[in-house]
């Protein structure tokens, strides 16, 4: 996995999120922000589906519970975005399962509520199973099941 190969085929996605949140401002509610993305990546022709739901699978069968990523972008940027106070832990590992259950190997984690908005990008290595961040430092490792780094 070559990290700066990823941080390029990311890069108008998340100028795409920043032009966003200097039209509409901060502190709108989530809905407002996906609708303004999803305008924005359609001006931008940049590939993306909205809301596409999906099903885990357990010991190899699917189950029944549904999940919705927000944007999958490129066929493979997963983009969640949230407008709240403060990004927490949950928002994270929110994102990191969508990347290993998918397979997709980047994943913006985008708030929109503060005044500026806050956008993390991270990496799945498909190989080794692990969430890298843009530095190359490894976030979680799921063949271990831990955390290796905290933030």
């Amino acid at each position: 996995m070559d990290i700066n190969v990823l941080k390029h085929e990311v890069y108008d996605v998340v100028r795409a999120i920043y032009d966003v949140h200097i039209e509409l401002g901060p502190g709108l509610n989530e809905a407002c922000y996906q609708e303004g993305l999803q305008l924005e990546l359609k001006e931008k022709k940049i590939p993306f589906v909205r809301e596409m739901t999906f099903h885990p699978n357990y010991h190899g069968i699917e189950m029944d519970s549904t999940f919705r990523v927000d944007f999958i972008c490129k066929d493979n940027i997963i983009v969640e975005c949230k407008a709240v106070s403060e990004v927490l832990g949950n928002h994270r590992a929110q994102l990191f399962n969508y990347m290993r259950i998918l397979q997709k190997q980047c994943g913006v984690l985008v708030n929109f509520y503060p005044f500026s908005a806050q956008v993390e990008r991270y990496f799945y290595d498909k190989d080794t199973h692990q969430i890298v961040a843009t530095d190359g430092h490894v976030i979680y490792n799921y063949d271990r099941r831990m955390r290796v780094s905290s933030m």
